[in-house]
């Protein structure tokens, strides 16, 4: 599903977050030392080598909510903007932390002068946060910054199952 914002396309799509070969940015789902992991993290580990986990240790450890940015290596994509996500019923303000996941995520692209970025449903998976609550706090948090957006004009959604991918396009169709 794809929908045009202020000028900016906003789109869901199921896939992986490691083989979007025509976006600039990709968002890691990260883990506070910016290290391999399992689901997004795992994955764009693995195609980027063995450099995205060196080029994260000097900001390591990042705090939830947090954003940082390396280059992608062997990924198809100039950047990854690694975030650190809320564990869901541990770290507070959830919502709040989530939120500054992905507005911190869009202002690192902006400061590289990215035009694509796509973002994976942070803290969804092993941090526990509840599908519908993630959608609704993610995407109004995009919402609202679109009008400041001077360089990125293309968000993606990279959903990993038709669950996910439905619940994004649910939010997109009735209340962007």
């Amino acid at each position: 599903m794809k929908k045009e914002i202020d000028g900016i396309l906003v789109e869901a799509v199921q896939g992986d977050i490691a083989s979007q070969t025509d976006i600039e940015a990709v968002v890691n789902a990260a883990n506070a030392e910016l290290l391999p992991g399992g689901g997004v993290a795992g994955a764009l580990h693995k195609a980027a080598g063995p450099e995205l986990a060196d080029a994260g240790a000097p900001f390591s450890p990042i705090s939830p909510g947090e954003a940082v940015i390396t280059n992608a290596f062997n990924l198809p994509n100039h950047y990854v903007i690694h975030c650190l996500g809320p564990v869901h019923g541990i770290d507070r303000p959830e919502e709040k932390l989530l939120r500054d996941c992905y507005v911190n995520a869009l202002r690192k692209a902006e400061e590289k002068e990215v035009k694509s970025i796509a973002f994976p449903s942070i803290s969804t998976g092993a941090f526990g946060y509840p599908l519908e609550e993630a959608v609704r706090t993610a995407l109004p948090a995009v919402r609202e910054l679109l009008g400041e957006l001077r360089s990125v004009s293309h968000i993606r959604f990279v959903l990993f199952s038709k669950q996910d991918l439905t619940a994004y396009e649910r939010f997109l169709e009735s209340e962007y």
